[in-house]
């Protein structure tokens, strides 16, 4: 049985901006390859080479990199969602790609190979009509929860109460469907939302008596939705990294870990590098600097003389200059961060930074978390940001401001002094 598969990536991501005002959410870079990157070789890996991508968002970002996707052994065809409609709807367009299963996932999660050969496997055992990817989670308010007995899923049950839950399995977002989930989605009626739902097809399913099982996996898989969720993939991932060295190492650099240095790449005399690190191609780095783990540099990026960089995410064409900080924070491409800035990413009472996410303050959960910096953004000497704190794109933010709220795209933030200028021949008579 033949499976080809669906890679939804569609939307926009609202909840990464300002990152997602330039890019697909699913293009933002982590440890060297975009998101969606990493979904594409996991289903080559496990032997399906005939991919579908639902595109609309900047969707030439996404075409322009993989084309028809030889490049990464595999074969690539597009098809644009006309409107946001919802994961039903998207999944639709593929009526006319299925031969006999499709497996479908979104763009935005990295998981682990073996989730995909594990639940083609069970789906060729078992033959149902469909095949729900499932993970236990200890509250699953915010999910929907499945009714499961025997492997076969009763119900879906969208974000119910804790105390209501059916259980603490909830739907990972990964399918295996046959030709009959295409009638359910016709059949699916628009949600309070305003969308066509997925889960409501497959429940239209399970109320017609078909087949629907559900598989529970103990595998890693990462959902990446919000801004600090990039910084964690992408310290899981460069966590992983081998020691692999295309570019110059100068005499009098110091390396504790596993880099990878692209071609045309340098690490200048006295830099000193503590833990894994990805450094693309074209970067020039120190001299001097304090390069700490899990951080990553895109192409063409350069770090000057005595900066301290840590567990951050640095996007191709930026320039960070001498004397800076950068503290578990994302900057995107084409950025100058001036001497002198400071990134900071702990806050006095330690506890966990919050950021705002659509206009509501959310808790990140992390004790650590620094700025989140749009494209283009420039920023002047001896500035400071406060942790959490949201730069728009193409937004400056003048010398000397201490930055503690979030600052719109194609904004200037400057701090005005009051000077005292005395004649000092007059003050010493």
């Amino acid at each position: 049985m033949k499976v080809k598969a669906i890679i939804l990536s569609a939307g926009e991501g609202s909840r990464m901006r300002p990152l997602t005002l330039t890019k697909p959410k699913t293009m933002l870079p982590v440890a060297g390859k975009p998101i969606i990157q990493y979904n594409i070789e996991s289903l080559r890996n496990s032997g399906i080479k005939d991919i579908l991508l639902i595109v609309r968002y900047k969707e030439e970002m996404v075409r322009d990199y993989f084309g028809d996707g030889s490049e990464f052994g595999v074969n690539i065809s597009y098809q644009t969602q006309k409107d946001f409609l919802g994961t039903a709807n998207a999944i639709g367009y593929g009526k006319g790609f299925i031969n006999d299963s499709l497996l479908v996932l979104n763009g935005d999660i990295i998981l682990d190979d073996e989730i995909i050969t594990e639940i083609i496997k069970k789906y060729n055992q078992l033959k149902p009509d469909t095949l729900m990817v499932l993970t236990e989670v200890e509250d699953p308010s915010a999910f929907g929860v499945v009714e499961i007995e025997n492997d076969n899923i009763k119900s879906i049950v969208e974000k119910p109460k804790k105390e209501e839950a059916p259980s603490n399995l909830v739907n990972a977002g990964i399918y295996v469907f046959n030709k009959d989930i295409f009638d359910k989605i016709d059949e699916t009626e628009i949600s309070e939302r305003g969308e066509y739902e997925i889960t409501d097809s497959v429940s239209l399913q399970i109320e017609d008596g078909k087949k629907v099982i559900g598989h529970k996996t103990n595998k890693d898989w990462i959902d990446v939705g919000r801004p600090w969720e990039l910084i964690e993939v992408n310290e899981e991932l460069i966590g992983q990294l081998k020691n692999e060295i295309k570019g110059k190492i100068e005499d009098g650099a110091h390396i504790h870990g596993d880099i990878f240095l692209d071609e045309g790449s340098i690490i200048r005399a006295g830099v000193y590098i503590e833990g894994n690190v990805y450094i693309g191609k074209n970067c020039d780095i120190g001299p001097n600097s304090y390069i700490r783990g899990n951080s990553y540099f895109g192409d063409n990026v350069h770090v000057g003389n005595a900066v301290e960089i840590k567990n951050s995410i640095v996007m191709e064409n930026t320039n960070i200059s001498h004397l800076s900080y950068v503290g578990d924070s994302v900057i995107g491409s084409n950025c100058n961060i001036a001497a002198g800035t400071n990134i900071a990413n702990l806050r006095f009472d330690n506890q966990s930074v919050k950021t705002k996410i659509k206009d509501k303050m959310i808790d990140s959960g992390r004790r650590k978390f620094g700025s989140i910096i749009g494209d283009a953004v420039k920023t002047g000497i001896n500035s400071s940001f406060s942790p959490g704190v949201k730069v728009g794109y193409n937004s400056t933010i003048g010398s000397g401001v201490l930055l503690y709220d979030d600052v719109p795209s194609d904004t200037r933030v400057l701090v005005k002094q009051n000077h005292i200028i005395q004649n000092k021949n007059k003050i010493q008579k």
